[in-house]
């Protein structure tokens, strides 16, 4: 199965048998799992982690991929397509449906769509067990930053307040056919258990995360004029003059909550 991949869908097949063994021992399929692949593609990871779990539910938008990846799946294992744009799909949902307490996910996610797509399963954390994506490494860096480094940032704050992040390894381009123009990394995401998750409003929390970053170089003061003042800023126990790539996820969460209530 050799399909043309598509720009428009930001296709890259994966072909590189040792990687693949790799991220399938990564894993680690058990008896009882409810996996999900999204983006199965030409089946490459489909199908030995079909092989290794038995069952698997694939989440793919491309009609034309379907009936040969079903064909090629029909002698290894139970595999149940569904057609339709991630971001649509109610992952918690579907754990309800199939009486499971929570997924894991895998996927060889489209690069210009994954962080709507990380966003999108981390609104449905509670539903599920963990996530094994891989992904455009410049992005894996800034899933994992720390405070002070130069790609900290939104997409660092949210992941990590949401879930532990573990860069596992990096895939070179020649992996892929057509080969990206970048470098690639596997990630694994571990939603944190609920007594580990804050108590902020999830709105007020994404509205001074991006209103935080949305100008680097400006001090929290500045940056946030239009969420609170200083004197909120420095109740929130952070110092007004700081800026945003300094601030840990503990200080914006701190911040979420001490935004005032709207009258």
């Amino acid at each position: 199965m050799n399909a043309r991949p598509k720009k428009s869908f930001g296709q890259h097949f994966l072909h590189d048998r040792q990687c693949i063994e790799r991220i399938i021992a990564t894993i680690a399929p058990r008896d009882g799992d409810f996996l999900v692949e999204i983006g199965p593609g030409e089946g490459a990871l489909t199908l030995p982690l079909l092989g290794a779990a038995g069952k698997l539910t694939a989440i793919e938008l491309d009609t034309d991929l379907i009936p040969a990846l079903r064909a090629r799946a029909a002698t290894v294992g139970a595999l149940h397509v569904v057609h339709a744009d991630v971001l649509k799909v109610d992952f918690t949902a579907m754990a309800h449906s199939h009486g499971v307490p929570r997924l894991r996910l895998v996927g060889n996610l489209p690069y210009y769509i994954s962080s709507p797509i990380l966003f999108h399963c981390v609104e449905h954390a509670a539903a599920i067990e963990d996530m094994h994506f891989m992904l455009q490494k410049e992005v894996v860096d800034r899933m994992a930053a720390a405070p002070g480094s130069k790609v900290y940032g939104r997409l660092s704050v949210m992941l990590q307040l949401a879930c532990r992040v573990e860069p596992l390894f990096d895939v070179p381009p020649e992996s892929f056919r057509p080969p990206p123009k970048v470098d690639s990394a596997v990630v694994r995401l571990r939603p944190l258990a609920r007594e580990e998750r804050h108590d902020a409003d999830p709105a007020q929390l994404y509205a001074v995360v991006k209103a935080a970053f949305a100008q680097r170089r400006k001090t929290l003061s500045n940056a946030l004029k239009q969420v609170m003042d200083s004197d909120t800023i420095r109740r929130a126990d952070v110092d007004p003059r700081a800026r945003a790539e300094t601030l840990s996820p503990a200080d914006f969460v701190r911040l979420a909550k001490a935004v005032p209530a709207a009258q």
